[in-house]
């Protein structure tokens, strides 16, 4: 692979990902980590296995026009992918941000409420849904990134937990937004009131967007019941 690194963007459990250029492209390369506690071979094959549903998840979801990277180069032998580098800033960053208007905030927040029904509507949860992981641009759309921990998913509860853990991370890193869960789940509702009923998919139906905002509230209760 011709990847040329600039700056490391991030060190994370699982991975470790650069900024720079391929093929004269602005880009991101993804490199895997070793998980030095596991067996070497079932680390080999577990990452393996993970790094190609990352790449062809992605690979799907921007073949249907979703706001997400494109894939430009993938070893899976050697852990590694380079991908495209969308412009924008994180959301946290947006949201912390104080010459951004009420209005900018909102319309962030709702737009990334629709890219993450968006991406609920083929049939795929993200799995880590953070204010690091959206990416806004300067108009306040929503871009999705890391989706090393996504997956093809048709049962209703895995779609609700994506939507708890964001109600969990804007509640508690972001109280100083008014309504900012309210606003993401108002763009994710319009969603489907816009683009219609979900399609039938391969493996079976999406859950409408009723059915997932109702599961997150079966999930807010089970958490104040546990807590």
């Amino acid at each position: 692979m011709v990847f040329l690194p600039d700056a490391r963007l991030h060190l994370g459990a699982e991975a470790e990902v650069w900024s720079g250029h391929w093929m004269g492209k602005p880009a991101v390369r993804k490199l895997r980590r070793d998980r030095a506690w596991r067996h070497p071979d079932l680390e080999k094959r577990l990452g393996y296995r993970r790094m190609l549903s990352e790449a062809r998840i992605l690979i799907r979801l921007k073949g249907s026009g979703l706001p997400v990277p494109a894939i430009w180069d993938v070893d899976l032998d050697n852990g590694r992918i380079v991908m495209e580098k969308i412009d924008g800033k994180p959301l946290i960053e947006v949201l912390r941000d104080d010459s951004m208007t009420t209005e900018q905030i909102q319309k962030a927040l709702f737009n990334t409420g629709t890219a993450v029904r968006m991406l609920h509507r083929l049939a795929v949860t993200h799995g880590d849904l953070s204010t690091n992981n959206i990416l806004i641009d300067n108009d306040c759309n929503a871009a999705l990134i890391d989706f090393g921990l996504s997956a093809v998913e048709y049962e209703v509860e895995r779609f609700g937990i994506d939507l708890h853990v964001m109600d969990e991370i804007l509640g508690a890193s972001h109280p100083n937004v008014d309504n900012a869960i309210d606003v993401f789940l108002e763009g994710y509702r319009m969603c489907d009131d816009n683009l219609g009923p979900t399609e039938e998919l391969s493996g079976g139906k999406p859950p409408a967007a009723k059915e997932v905002l109702k599961r997150l509230d079966d999930v807010r209760s089970r958490v104040r019941y546990h807590g």
